[in-house]
């Protein structure tokens, strides 16, 4: 059997190694066992920060729509219930930006809905 020395493969896969740690610091970048270990934790906490991000944006989004519905005399347990009653599929990212830069299209929104209002 003829012999192997993965020269090209070793190569790339050493080199997406590097570039991925491309800016770590001291052994970090330019050593390859620190550099996989350092680049296979970052892609975990990568991952893991994707989800984490995806959280932390809905619980900003409650956040918003409750401050604008607070602003209208109700709660945002009261709306999110009236809107699942009626049927209106707005998701949170939608509803929150609507409060956010448009607040007497979310007055009307949540007229709409059918919950009475301290400002109207």
């Amino acid at each position: 059997m003829a012999r192997v020395k993965r020269g090209f493969k070793r190569r790339r896969r050493t080199n997406k190694i590097f570039k991925a740690a491309s800016g770590y610091r001291e052994r970090r970048g330019n050593t390859y066992r620190r550099a996989v270990e350092q680049v296979h934790r970052s892609w975990a906490y990568a991952y893991a920060h994707r989800k984490q991000n995806k959280r932390n944006f809905r619980a900003l989004w409650i956040a918003r729509i409750n401050a604008a519905c607070r602003m209208l005399g109700t709660k945002y347990s009261v709306l999110i219930h009236a809107m699942s009653t009626a049927g209106v599929a707005v998701d949170r990212k939608i509803l929150a930006d609507i409060a956010v830069h448009d607040p007497k299209g979310f007055t009307r929104f949540v007229q709409s809905v059918g919950i009475a209002t301290a400002a109207a």
